[in-house]
């Protein structure tokens, strides 16, 4: 992944933020639209009939999901090529630069109705996240100087943009999808993009030196350890092994299945050589992260049910009639960034008190509350499934509270993840463990969308009820193991590390970490 460098930022600032901060807080805060407005009405579009006012590919409810699946873990994993293709030939502010190509291109393209450039335009939109996503955070970082005290204020700015972003893409794109067409919802989402796209060409002044392409001889290692996949047994094994296994699923017409195995066997192979090359204490540390992400992918597999599942229960299942106005199912979508703006800092504030009464307050205790409060949600909507089975339809009342709870486990969970991994991970490794965090975050999204086909067979009551037990299950266990999982960490909960990484879901802006004050 991109690594967040220092850069001796010397240039003007607006109230008292460097000026380069204020294209980026735009530039994001449009991208972040274009995709989550698109989001918001994909798989609305997949399964709206072909015939109508409002056609759409007429798919079943598993097909649409399905493809939600695929797509929104390949928007994770392109993070990680996107990554190495800064850190080893573009550099971040190049790599931005391309990515926000590819995504005008790619939105602009849904807006036309050929299957062709229906196709083409996610694909594009995938590499597009990719090359953009895990670098524009670093140069953010770049504005600021070691220590400078307006660095964790410039986060939360940029944070704050993402999740205005967010909030007007579901509301807007929604809207406009639902009431005057789907291409006219996917041509607006191209358009807050090429926005975005032109905000950050105009900010280049503002970021001269920050993000620029690396030296390649500093890489020259990493592309070594690549190589050591070769020379260890287990690590060739465990490819091996999953290479077949794709050929078996090729060979089944899955297509799909055979080219994640043999990258998920990559990243095994890999995690075993960071294991073997470390001492005791880092492989200790290795081994939590490694564990952390079972966690993560739990996480995200709940969670993401908001853009495929619920998004169709919303639209086909719950009564949206408010006064003489039906609430576009997208817009329910918008809870999520509001909430994170509401409650964001008292969230915040909560674990700091929690902490100086001398609680609990590992970060892996954390993500674990986190997974219980977000998987209590679905039993509210297990909630709204009974009372659609007794009605025909089910109140706005529980997508509303489930989105609520949703947000609260996020809020609890996410802010700390990634500031987790980089403080447990060795340095040398640090660029691929959040590559590994990418690929489980979106392996979560693709149990997503397992799990919304699986809904379509069995029933929403028997999945919402199986994700609540799964989340609360896994949370309890996580507590019940805290002490030893404590030991692996070797105190690495007491180092430095920067508390504003990326996060995933709509992008919290503001929470301190445990040893931050207000």
């Amino acid at each position: 992944m991109s690594k967040p460098a220092t850069f001796d930022y010397d240039g003007p600032r607006w109230l008292g933020q460097p000026v380069g901060l204020f294209f980026l807080f735009f530039t994001e805060l449009w991208e972040r639209f274009s995709y989550y407005g698109m989001r918001g009405i994909l798989v609305l579009f997949l399964v709206a009939q072909t015939t109508g006012s409002n056609p759409g590919f007429g798919w079943t409810n598993s097909e649409a999901l399905a493809l939600y699946g695929w797509y929104t873990m390949l928007v994770y994993l392109a993070a990680i090529p996107g990554g190495l293709l800064a850190d080893r030939w573009l550099g971040q502010k190049r790599s931005v630069m391309l990515g926000g190509g590819l995504l005008c291109v790619g939105h602009l393209l849904l807006a036309f109705p050929p299957t062709w450039a229906f196709y083409t335009g996610l694909t594009l939109i995938i590499l597009g996240v990719g090359a953009l996503k895990p670098n524009i955070a670093p140069i953010v970082g770049g504005l600021y100087r070691p220590g400078d005290d307006q660095r964790d204020v410039g986060f939360t700015l940029f944070y704050t943009g993402i999740n205005i972003g967010a909030l007007l893409a579901s509301l807007l794109v929604g809207w406009v999808g639902v009431t005057f067409g789907w291409h006219l919802g996917f041509g607006l989402a191209g358009i807050g993009m090429l926005a975005g796209q032109i905000v950050f060409i105009a900010g280049q002044k503002h970021l001269s030196g920050i993000g620029e392409a690396p030296n390649r001889q500093e890489i020259r290692a990493e592309v070594g350890l690549l190589g050591q996949i070769y020379q260890q047994r287990s690590p060739l094994l465990v490819t091996a092994v999953a290479i077949l296994i794709g050929f078996l699923f090729i060979g089944q017409g899955q297509v799909g299945y055979g080219l994640l195995s043999p990258a998920i066997g990559l990243a095994v192979a890999l995690g075993i050589i960071f294991y073997r090359n470390s001492n005791e204490m880092e492989r200790g540390r290795l081994l939590l992260v490694f564990l952390s992400f079972l966690l993560i992918i739990l996480f995200w597999g709940a969670f993401e049910q908001a853009g495929g599942l619920l998004n169709l229960y919303a639209q086909q299942k719950t009564a949206r009639m408010l006064g003489g106005f039906e609430v576009p199912a997208p817009w329910f979508q918008s809870l999520n960034p509001l909430y994170i703006l509401l409650l964001g800092t008292p969230v915040g504030l909560f674990w700091l008190w929690w902490k100086r009464q001398g609680r609990e307050s590992f970060a892996l205790y954390k993500m674990a509350v986190g997974t219980i409060i977000m998987g209590l949600g679905f039993l509210l909507m297990a909630g709204a499934s009974i009372q659609f089975e007794n009605r025909g339809e089910s109140a706005m009342f529980w997508l509303v509270m489930a989105y609520l709870l949703h947000t609260l486990g996020e809020l609890c969970a996410s802010p700390v993840a990634l500031s987790f991994i980089t403080k447990l991970s060795p340095a040398r490794y640090v660029s691929f463990m959040m590559g590994f965090y990418f690929a489980a975050t979106g392996l979560g999204n693709k149990l997503a969308g397992v799990l919304g086909e699986l809904a379509q067979k069995t029933g929403e009551l028997q999945v919402f009820v199986g994700i609540t037990l799964c989340c609360v299950a896994g949370g309890l266990l996580v507590i019940a193991m805290l002490r030893p999982l404590k030991q692996l960490a070797h105190g690495a909960e007491a180092l430095p590390g920067s508390h504003f990484e990326e996060q995933e879901g709509f992008e919290l802006a503001d929470t301190p970490d445990e040893e931050e004050e207000w």
